[in-house]
């Protein structure tokens, strides 16, 4: 896709485990795909650390963030989301804005919008991809380019696991989403065949939506595959109604355990998956 551009963050690759002779150990990894409502809870009132806290409480691996800003506004502060919610959790981080404008009057830095990857593991390399999008800074908006499809490859415990943020169109009308489906699709089919893949995100409609098949039939829900995972729904977060919130997978993984933690520290609640690869 044009605009596709990878950076190679680190070329060292560190093992974290040394598995006893002649055999692998069994890898786990705790997923959480967490719309973060730019740290405002249901309360209204907006506290990142009460965000980074309910990260924390979670003992994730590898976060998928939705709705992260950076010097966005007043409404967070003009904070550094991505690199604060790092800080305070210990973990490394990847920023992929879908908006990048002029600073406001009296502000020096410019405001982005975006998603955003935490993780314990090391990343070795991430890209900002393109969807087709309806920008809502937009008064009318119509449908064009624009990256925040966020790919990052992790190494855990030497191998390569592809790790990739999104977040849908939120409009009625499927259209738009459909058509991001079918980006995300092509997107997630460049990696090497066999590839660990694991893709969270806030994906705007429910599981039996028509414009998610196609994104269904490449990966695996992992709300659906892991044993008693009851319902499964995140929004919205006082009330949960409707699952519109995913980890998904694909390659030699599957899903052990998933759930929906408690909080309100945003409109949302995560939700949070354990993946394993059997050995």
């Amino acid at each position: 896709m044009r605009g596709r551009r990878m950076i190679v963050i680190a070329l060292a690759v560190v093992l974290l485990a040394t598995p006893g002779a002649g055999a692998r150990e069994e890898t786990t990894l705790r997923v959480l795909s967490f719309n973060v409502h730019a740290g405002t809870g249901v309360d209204g009132t907006f506290d990142l650390v009460r965000t980074a806290e309910a990260i924390r409480a979670t003992g994730a691996d590898v976060v998928g963030l939705q709705e992260v800003d950076v010097h966005w506004s007043e409404r967070s502060r003009y904070t550094d989301q991505a690199a604060e919610l790092a800080r305070l959790t210990g973990m490394r981080v990847f920023f992929a804005p879908i908006y990048d404008l002029d600073p406001e009057p009296g502000h020096g830095q410019r405001r982005r919008y975006g998603v955003a990857v935490l993780s314990r593991h090391p990343i070795v390399a991430a890209v900002n991809h393109q969807l087709t999008r309806l920008p809502t800074v937009n008064p009318d908006p119509v449908p064009e380019l624009a990256p925040g499809f966020a790919e990052v490859v992790v190494s855990v415990r030497g191998e390569p696991v592809h790790v990739y943020v999104t977040h849908l169109d939120h409009r009625p009308d499927p259209a738009v989403r459909a058509t991001q489906v079918r980006e995300m699709v092509a997107v997630l089919d460049r990696a090497p065949p066999g590839a660990r893949q694991v893709l969270t995100g806030d994906l705007n409609a429910e599981p039996d939506a028509p414009e998610l098949a196609p994104l269904f039939a490449r990966v695996t829900d992992a709300w659906r595959a892991a044993p008693g995972a009851g319902e499964g729904r995140t929004y919205p977060a006082s009330a949960p109604a409707s699952r519109i919130d995913y980890v998904t997978f694909s390659g030699p993984l599957r899903a052990t355990h998933a759930s929906v933690p408690a909080t309100t520290a945003s409109d949302h609640r995560p939700v949070l998956a354990e993946l394993t690869e059997p050995q």
